[in-house]
């Protein structure tokens, strides 16, 4: 798993208004815990481009006053109506100790339900994984190309070497559906099908009515 470094700056005081004086520069308030201490720092908004409006997940080499830590975002917050980043928990990672994160979903292989009209539903975007961080991927991959038209993944069929997922087992997280045009097809070959056999009959009659009486 790829790492962000980023830089921050102790927090003097701890407070709303030490809070709020902090977003006014357009820096983040954060605190880091989960080590030997609790650190409260801030950050520039700016620096959380690549951490929390991306898609990916990393590890995040932090820099406060010199001293360095190694920790993953365990929780962020945003404003109710301007969705502005308000505060970030890191969480540090310690040898040896477990950590929870939420790892992207991705698909790999075609589907051959998809290529018979079925259509690809991806129900969870991320599950949520426990392990060391070593044994983090980037994304959790699942394989599509036996997936037929109703069958799906469900997170109990998930397996990955060192994690357990939290999410429960019989939750969906990949389906193929059925589809409109799927359903239509059957209905217009048994339609082409029923009205064959009444065309066959009409033929005749429809040939007798033509041919010339016999005086």
């Amino acid at each position: 798993m790829k790492s962000v470094s980023i830089s921050g700056s102790p927090r003097a005081n701890v407070g709303k208004t030490d809070a709020t004086a902090l977003r006014n520069a357009k820096r983040v308030p954060c605190v880091l815990y989960g080590g030997k201490e609790q650190i409260h720092f801030s950050v520039l908004s700016a620096d959380f481009k690549n951490l929390i409006y991306t898609p990916h997940v990393h590890t995040v080499d932090l820099e406060i006053a010199g001293n360095k830590f190694h920790a993953i975002v365990q929780e962020t917050q945003f404003h109710p109506l301007k969705d502005h980043l308000m505060h970030v928990d890191f969480l540090e990672i310690v040898p040896g100790k477990p950590v929870v994160m939420e790892l992207p979903v991705k698909t790999s292989g075609t589907s051959p339900g998809v290529r018979n009209g079925g259509k690809l539903s991806k129900k969870l975007k991320t599950l949520k994984a426990k392990g060391l961080v070593e044994n983090m991927p980037d994304a959790v991959t699942i394989a599509i190309d036996k997936l037929e038209i109703g069958q799906s993944v469900r997170v109990e069929e998930i397996q990955v070497d060192g994690l357990t997922f939290l999410n429960a087992p019989n939750v969906t997280v990949i389906a193929v559906q059925v589809t409109r045009a799927v359903v239509e097809e059957p209905k217009a070959a048994a339609a082409a099908s029923s009205a064959t056999p009444a065309a066959a009959a009409k033929a005749p009659a429809a040939a007798a009515a033509k041919a010339p009486a016999k005086k």
